[in-house]
């Protein structure tokens, strides 16, 4: 690819969203990836022949990668537009359901007739059950985590979920056989409480009283991005103080010293950074530590700094250990498992734990309260009406033995 090609795809990356259809994103999105391949492979050689590669060419392969990681948030924001349905757009006189049309009523202009069934003692009303699962399927598509993790729905503040650490006695035995009696499972009991998440939309009265929009939609649209932010947050480092606590906030031990209640991690071996010679080496020894139980679901979390420093490594045979995805909703492999980009993940720093590794659906578990509520405002900030909306959700590791971490550090 010429210069000029190169020039082209860094103006698309610059110009947002809007810069062309799917299809052409995907095509950029692989012709990007080949040139970053092309350059890269010339930077490992001048090293190679060198001992040090030229800083344009250094210069050229970081701006290519901040091209194709630009490149593929705006082809996910595009697929995730374009698989979004309409929800409650009832026009006048066009009938539906009752309760939607008191909600779209409600939401509009105030009016709070045929809606005690949706109440509760705090205040505001329930969203109709379309719009609550429009807000959680959007915030799967925004929010990392909740895309790879057990989710599951709950009527209670506090989930317990219990656990066997270990088994009863098994064998085979001959027909006649004697039978030894078997051992008492040992039971640990885990608990996911719920803590309270909100954000608070404003509208004017005039946006209100247009007669096309879809209350439903706009409530979803409005809050899905603020509840996504924030829980990928507290999925990831939430210290548990009035949110859930993450799963690296959790005890951290050696994956040598494992234990119930504790995540295993591996070391680099080198403060802050990988080794010097055979860095992939590390990424091999993690997806390993994992056992075959959970490796064959497993998938890769890291952020985007870390997964650009990723994508320069080779394997023993020269081949990029990092690998775009084949199909424009696909996601990028990292040594044949999934990598999903999570920008709260930390960057690689002295002893920071920057790459997680592991079976999510069977080792985290998301708990959504069900409902989601809703209180109108239209005092507090004149001439715009607030939209008070919560939810409340709990998380935690479910099965510490899924997760593995990849420590930057010496020990």
């Amino acid at each position: 690819m010429t210069k000029i090609a190169t020039d082209r795809l860094e103006n698309k990356a610059a110009a947002g969203v809007g810069a062309g259809t799917t299809e052409t994103l995907f095509r950029d999105f692989m012709a990007g990836f080949d040139e970053f391949r092309a350059s890269n492979d010339a930077r490992l050689g001048e090293i190679e022949k060198r001992g040090a590669a030229d800083a344009l060419l250094e210069d050229k392969v970081e701006r290519l990668s901040g091209v194709l990681d630009s490149t593929k948030a705006r082809l996910d924001r595009q697929s995730l537009d374009r698989a979004r349905p309409a929800l409650d757009g009832v026009r006048p006189g066009a009938g539906g359901d009752e309760y939607k049309a008191a909600f779209s009523a409600y939401v509009k202009r105030g009016e709070e007739k045929a809606l005690s069934v949706g109440s509760n003692s705090d205040g505001g009303y329930l969203v109709p059950a379309e719009v609550e699962n429009e807000i959680a399927r959007l915030m799967t598509g925004l929010s990392p985590i909740r895309a790879i993790a057990g989710v599951r729905q709950v009527s209670s503040a506090v989930y317990k979920k219990p656990v066997a650490l270990t088994g009863p006695a098994v064998g085979w035995v001959a027909e006649t056989g004697s039978r030894a009696t078997s051992t008492t499972m040992t039971i640990d009991e885990l608990s996911f409480p719920t803590a309270e998440l909100y954000a608070m939309p404003a509208a004017t009265q005039m946006f209100l009283d247009d007669a096309v929009v879809d209350v439903g939609q706009w409530i979803a649209d409005e809050v899905n991005a603020a509840f996504a932010a924030q829980e990928t947050t507290a999925f990831i480092s939430g210290n548990g103080s009035n949110k859930p606590k993450g799963f690296l906030a959790e005890t951290r031990v050696a994956n040598a010293s494992w234990a119930w209640d504790s995540l295993g991690y591996i070391a680099t071996g080198v403060d802050g950074d990988f080794a010097a010679s055979n860095k992939s080496d590390a990424l091999v020894d993690l997806a390993y530590a994992l056992k075959a139980g959970y490796r064959q679901n497993a998938s890769w979390v890291m952020n985007r700094k870390t997964q650009g420093a990723i994508r320069k490594l080779k394997d023993a045979d020269g081949n990029y250990i990092w690998q775009p995805a084949l199909t424009r909703d696909g996601s990028a492999t990292l040594m044949g498992f999934p990598l999903v980009e999570a920008e709260d993940m930390p960057d690689i720093a002295v002893h920071s734990y920057s790459i997680a590794f592991g079976d999510f659906r069977r080792g985290y578990l998301i708990v959504d309260r069900q409902g989601v509520n809703i209180l109108r405002d239209p005092y507090s900030s004149k001439p715009y009406v607030l939209f008070y909306t919560t939810k409340r959700v709990g998380e935690g590791v479910a099965d510490f033995d899924a997760i593995k971490l990849l420590k930057f550090g010496d020990a």
